[in-house]
């Protein structure tokens, strides 16, 4: 087979990230799989964030992992709020490492969206089906007693010694999770969870330091990320996610000037990456009310990247190779997350690499699959072009 030269990819070139160096600009998003038992990864976790490895990602991201059993989302969500959990992650990071990926992992805390069914289940409150396959609810927190929608649970309104302990498991499971081999770590204050519930105005009502304007709205957040990066080491990167706006194209609650203030004060406490994402303050932030542009949350990442001056990555509806190369070429943002579109093609970046002739020869894929496909590439590529 000739030679053929590598493309020159902004999408496959490198970025430094304190002491970790990400081979590429693609990344797996975190995605709830709802099979944990008692917060504990098993073998199914390593099948699955290892497949990513293997396709070629930079970084791959767990599934929100609870940091205190009432912050689970569902039964089935992943832990890391003690040494057992940390533990049981151990095989993950290791074969993650192993194949050239950064192991990352997003620590989280579900608030007033905990308590839930899996979404096979029905994706809502618990009810008599969840209880008759031995599932029960358990009491949820938030900044003020105000469910998701009618019909949801009601949560507790967190006092302020109670706000202060969460904050305190968060900085613990950050230490589980540097314990368990993770590379990466990010803060979960998106998609109505615990910290974006504080940071809107829809759903925190609070009138002491933790509510009203926008900095008491942000303390709860900004509080997190102090005392994450203090027992984070320093060689590692820290990322936060956000909803960048509470609900995409509503005017109402938090909205973009907003995150750029916050992303501004991230950056000052240590945060090295804002994953800008949006909505899910009352309901799904997954599945779209109406139809959505490709790549639409890269007016989020450009504008916070530019005005807060920080790094970025960009989630959701990234779907294309020529897309992805075009969002960091324009530096739209620094990284892109691919979700779903992962679980459809596990092997997206290798894919891309060889769409856009970064890797046109496999030489990047593992070498037990790489060495097939380059002596298959010649027979392919003449009954390809007939």
């Amino acid at each position: 087979m000739a030679e053929e030269n590598h493309q020159k990819s902004a999408l496959f070139s490198p970025l430094t990230l304190r002491g970790a160096t990400f081979k590429n600009r693609i990344v797996i998003s975190p995605m709830c799989t709802y099979s944990a038992e008692e917060g504990i990864a098993d073998e199914w976790h390593l099948a699955h964030l290892g497949q990513f490895a293997l396709g070629g990602a930079a970084a791959i991201f767990t599934e929100a992992a609870a940091v205190e059993p009432r912050g689970r989302i569902t039964h089935g969500d992943l832990g890391i709020w003690s040494a057992d959990h940390a533990a049981a992650l151990k095989p993950v990071t290791s074969f993650l490492s192993r194949q050239g990926a950064l192991p990352a992992i997003q620590i989280a805390h579900a608030g007033r969206k905990a308590s839930m069914q899996r979404p096979w289940h029905g994706n809502g409150p618990m009810d008599a089906g969840d209880a008759a396959r031995g599932e029960m609810p358990w009491d949820i927190v938030a900044p003020s007693a105000e469910p998701v929608k009618d019909g949801w649970l009601m949560p507790n309104e967190l006092t302020v010694e109670e706000i202060q302990g969460i904050q305190e498991k968060f900085a613990t499971a950050a230490g589980h999770a540097h314990d368990a081999g993770f590379e990466v770590l990010e803060i979960h204050s998106a998609h109505g969870y615990l910290a974006h519930s504080f940071l809107s105005p829809t759903s925190n009502q609070r009138n002491d330091a933790y509510g009203g304007d926008r900095a008491g709205r942000m303390r709860f957040s900004l509080a997190i990320a102090e005392k994450v990066r203090a027992v984070w080491p320093e060689n590692k990167p820290l990322f936060v996610r956000i909803s960048s706006v509470d609900s995409d194209g509503v005017t109402e609650g938090w909205q973009l000037d907003d995150s750029v203030a916050l992303a501004g004060e991230l950056k000052m406490r240590g945060v090295d990456v804002v994953d800008c994402s949006s909505s899910g303050i009352s309901g799904t932030a997954t599945a779209a009310q109406g139809k959505l542009p490709l790549g639409f949350r890269t007016a989020y990442s450009s504008r916070i990247g530019t005005e807060a001056d920080i790094t970025t990555m960009v989630v959701g509806l990234v779907l294309h190779a020529a897309q992805a190369e075009q969002i960091i070429g324009d530096r739209l943002a620094d990284l892109v997350a691919i979700g779903r579109e992962a679980l459809f093609d596990p092997y997206w970046a290798r894919h891309a690499a060889y769409e856009l002739g970064a890797d046109p020869r496999f030489g990047d894929w593992p070498m037990q699959y790489g060495w097939w496909l380059e002596r298959r590439e010649p027979l392919v590529r003449e009954l390809r072009d007939g």
